[in-house]
């Protein structure tokens, strides 16, 4: 197959799609042998091969739109303009964009077009070292096995004059909007979304399926950015754990609980226990839960993940697998120790950074653990992101 690679007229200055001009298959052996280079020693020592990479199955041999899941900072500008796109690397110069090749084509549309009905109604953008005005992000999620969309807006105050007129702007050019919430952060921060949310259009949520389940996503829920390789990198989590009715998973980091409850309906008779320490995120894994009727076989718990596993540990309480999907900064070592005390079967590791990944690894084989399985996933074409499935069981078993 040839494989053609696309052109941006942003791409240098937006530095979002820093690989853009490398063919598709070269970005893959690039990921390949990054995640090869950390892991292959200890993957080699255990008696294990790497897995090929799982690229996407893209039209055309090249990753498009699939981002589900697009941003923008506002800005003032000359003339009561107000500026939107993507912050220039390592700036707060905004980059103008009307289209962006790796996302859903109905995202920025929506995004450019809360900039222009502000400044219709005269609705000022966020000056972030003044700390005035009022619009400070809009971020637009839109469902991949489902038509719908949520837009958050978020603002320097709870006063939205003219949400009305707001909303009726936005429908315009998106009739199929699901809901418009409007999240309020005041805070001299970098981090986009505030604690509290107020919706002004629609139920507030949207939804979306994976690996047929159907899964709420509200303005604060984790969900990840591209569902098609999720659904790759779910599989073959799932696929690693080895689930038989009868068995405890216990879904480490949880969030709205989208792995632990595809699991669990992979597998009559598994039992899943969730915890996460965000609240919101714990009542929305609960609601998830029991909209795919699976309320009987999980529990989702709000605690830290190592306090949890250590008293768990200590009361005996067993589990047959351990699941985590943690942030980019990995897993703590309180919490591999955790689960070093609560003795699974079987260990799989969900990763976002190769680094932190192959540092915990290598934390877990001192302690007894080898690998069993490596399988890099990609899902964020056109950068040097990767992730990967790790499964671990422990030594000598």
């Amino acid at each position: 197959m040839g494989y053609k690679t696309y052109t941006c007229a942003i791409a240098k200055t937006c530095g979002g799609c820093e690989w853009l001009a490398v063919p598709y298959p070269i970005q893959l052996r690039r990921k390949q042998e990054a995640v090869e280079a950390l892991l292959d020693e200890m993957a080699e020592a255990d008696g294990v091969e790497i897995e090929p990479i799982r690229g996407m199955d893209a039209d055309g041999g090249e990753p498009l739109a699939f981002r589900h899941k697009a941003a923008t900072p506002f800005a003032p500008g000359s003339h009561g303009r107000v500026r939107c796109g993507f912050y220039s690397p390592g700036t707060h110069h905004i980059v103008p964009c009307s289209e962006c090749l790796t996302e859903d084509p109905r995202c920025r549309p929506l995004l450019n077009a809360v900039a222009r009905a502000a400044e219709r109604l005269r609705i000022r953008a966020y000056d972030e070292d003044a700390g005035t005005g009022l619009l400070r992000h809009a971020i637009v999620r839109t469902g991949f096995h489902t038509d719908e969309a949520l837009l958050t807006i978020v603002t320097n105050g709870d006063t939205l004059k003219g949400a009305g007129a707001l909303v009726e702007a936005l429908l315009e050019v998106d009739p199929k909007l699901t809901s418009i919430v409007q999240n309020v952060n005041t805070r001299k921060t970098n981090a986009m979304l505030g604690s509290k949310s107020h919706v002004i259009h629609g139920p507030g949520i949207m939804h979306d399926i994976l690996l047929g389940c159907s899964f709420e996503i509200g303005p604060t829920t984790f969900y990840q950015t591209n569902p098609a390789q999720t659904e790759v990198l779910y599989a073959l989590a799932i696929e690693s754990a080895g689930l038989k009715a009868g068995m405890r998973l216990l879904d480490a980091y949880c969030g709205a609980g989208t792995i632990g409850i595809c699991a669990a309906a992979s597998c009559e008779g598994v039992e899943v226990v969730g915890v996460e320490r965000g609240t919101e995120a714990v009542m929305n894994a609960r609601r998830n839960a029991q909209a795919n009727g699976l309320a009987e076989r999980s529990r989702f718990v709000c605690e830290d993940a190592a306090r949890f596993l250590t008293k768990a540990a200590a009361q005996g309480e067993r589990y047959d697998v351990v699941l985590l999907d943690p942030p980019r900064a990995g897993s703590a070592e309180d919490f591999l120790e955790s689960v070093c005390a609560v003795a699974p079967t079987r260990v799989v590791y969900v990763s976002c950074n190769p680094e932190t990944l192959a540092r915990d690894v290598a934390y877990l084989r001192k302690r007894g653990w080898k690998l069993d399985r490596v399988a890099p996933v990609d899902m964020f074409g056109h950068t040097k992101h990767v992730e990967c499935v790790v499964s671990m069981s422990r030594a000598g078993r």
